[in-house]
């Protein structure tokens, strides 16, 4: 009988979970008066009563502690076309904000223009796993924008992707 390894190594973990296709979405908060955010594939919903979404964040995140201390955050579902937006937010170290159209949310955070949609949310838990924190919002507001012709912006394999025009299945 042989046993499996328990020694996984990153690389091949990362490769494993690189074939799992994600949506990418950037994090946002204000914090002081200035906007705070960063880009998200680990972004999942939990439950619908009451609602509540979640994501997954560096425990040594810059970004993230602000938004503990704001209480809140939204989420911005990127589109297709969002592609400078991901990158940008996912940028360590630079003005993230540079050119980038936004406005407040209803609960006052900062919510990017020409994404999908977006989530207005408080933060309801949060709770330690490994060198990342889990992270749970009940959301207070959203937006379903109008996008019949608009596809969400994909990761897949290490690189961006859009859905084949395949019909349902």
């Amino acid at each position: 009988m042989s046993l499996l390894s328990t020694a996984i190594e990153p690389v091949s973990f990362r490769q494993a979970l690189g074939h799992y296709a994600s949506g990418i979405t950037v994090i946002t908060s204000m914090i002081e008066g200035q906007p705070i955010g960063f880009t998200c594939q680990s972004f999942y919903s939990v439950s619908v009563n009451p609602p509540l979404v979640s994501f997954s964040v560096m425990a040594g995140s810059a970004s993230y502690p602000g938004m503990r201390q704001a209480g809140r955050f939204a989420v911005n579902i990127l589109s297709g076309e969002q592609v400078g937006i991901s990158n940008q937010f996912a940028r360590k170290g630079t003005d993230k904000w540079q050119g980038v159209d936004w406005q407040e949310s209803p609960l006052g955070n900062p919510l990017i223009a020409g994404s999908l949609h977006w989530l207005d949310c408080e933060l309801h838990a949060e709770h330690v796993a490994g060198d990342h924190l889990i992270v749970i919002g009940e959301v207070k507001a959203l937006k379903v924008q109008d996008a019949a012709a608009t596809q969400p912006l994909l990761y897949f394999k290490g690189q961006y992707c859009n859905l084949a025009a395949h019909g349902a299945l």
